[in-house]
């Protein structure tokens, strides 16, 4: 499920595109002390967020947007019954002008879009595995970029998924290909956050997947994925997914080629 915040600028401000864990910040500021456990929990934390939208500077009055989203009923009802009508995020500032929740289902056809990077690491563990060449080596772990074979992607990705999908739901579903098409539209996405105090760079990629045919498995994952967020980090809102309609996204590809 997900929460469509409808935001009125207060004041004219500069888009910082920088702003990932300032976001968290509001989000964790505002389920408290409804859901005060969730900012302590080692893991997951199984919540998303989309960036403000449209992307630009802002003028005194404008109109913004803000998703967040979870498969946690209860993170939604905290995060809802938490907003005071005002919203600051850094040097943002907004009334919240209309709030509305959404549960979007994927069945048949449609195409689901990366609003923001997905971020896939490969552990040092698995370097052997995947043969990472000895000069892309790094202590721990690296993020996966077009250098690195797509398989290591799609492995990475799917057993993120089913991870989470596991943990949260306590069960064993075991794992099967969940995708039919990959296409990359923007790699790499070097973008910069601050986690426990210091600033770091996440380096991600922007993904199209097109499915002309959901199974119920497919769907029930998937739709979790969508609520959750795809790859790591999607407490600091990497990952972010969008759904369109297999329509509109043929009928734009068709556009972009004339």
């Amino acid at each position: 499920m997900r929460v469509l915040l409808k935001l009125r600028s207060l004041k004219d401000a500069v888009y910082d595109l920088h702003y990932y864990h300032k976001l968290q910040g509001f989000v964790y500021d505002t389920i408290r002390p409804r859901y005060q456990q969730l900012h302590e929990l080692a893991g997951y934390k199984f919540f998303c967020f989309s960036n403000i939208f449209p992307i630009g500077d802002i003028r005194e009055g404008d109109t913004r947007h803000l998703l967040v989203s979870s498969p946690d009923n209860v993170f939604i009802k905290a995060f809802v019954g938490g907003l005071d009508g005002v919203v600051n995020i850094g040097d943002l500032s907004f009334s919240v002008k209309d709030v509305k929740t959404v549960n979007p289902q994927l069945k048949g056809g449609c195409n689901l879009i990366a609003a923001t990077p997905i971020v896939i690491r490969i552990p040092e563990y698995n370097y052997g595995r995947y043969s990472i060449p000895q000069e892309h080596r790094k202590r721990r772990y690296v993020f996966w970029r077009r250098v690195f074979p797509f398989e290591v992607f799609v492995r990475q990705l799917e057993e993120n998924l089913f991870k989470k999908y596991n943990e949260f739901h306590n069960t064993k579903v075991d794992e099967f290909p969940l995708f039919e098409q990959f296409l990359l539209r923007k790699d790499p996405v070097a973008c910069h956050t601050v986690i426990d105090g210091r600033e770091i760079q996440l380096i991600g990629s922007i993904w199209e997947f097109p499915f002309h045919y959901l199974t119920r498995e497919q769907g029930k994952i998937l739709e979790f994925g969508l609520d959750c967020g795809f790859g790591e980090r999607n407490s600091l809102g990497f990952g972010f997914m969008n759904k369109i309609k297999e329509k509109r996204a043929k009928m734009r590809d068709e556009t972009k080629v004339c």
